[in-house]
């Protein structure tokens, strides 16, 4: 089966996880995502084991007087799909668009 295609949320959030963002509010001030998305595209990609999510331990949030947050790191599998996206992305982006071709005629 070939990879899936991954949207603009998952590939944001997969860089940001990537380049350091450990948990949810994180990764929403680095793509600038709303929660709406951010979570549910977090779950998702749990369920496809791009990433690993931990609770931290209720006693280090009670310090902070916050609520717990789940850190997620990325996965081997993570780690493909980012570089599979990224590398499509980049292809696309070199690629002439019909507007830059010359016209027939």
């Amino acid at each position: 089966m070939p990879p899936r295609q991954l949207g603009y949320a998952t590939i944001a959030i997969l860089k940001a996880v990537a380049e350091g963002a450990r948990y949810g509010l994180d990764v929403m001030t680095r793509t600038d995502l709303p929660s709406g998305t951010v979570y549910p595209t977090l779950r998702r990609m749990e369920k496809r084991s791009y990433v690993k999510g931990v609770w931290e331990a209720r006693a280090a949030a009670d310090r902070e007087g916050r609520p717990r947050r789940r850190y997620y790191e990325l996965t081997p599998a993570g780690v493909a799909a980012l570089s599979v996206a990224l590398r499509e992305l980049k292809a696309l982006s070199e690629r002439p668009s019909s507007r830059s071709r010359p016209q027939e005629g």
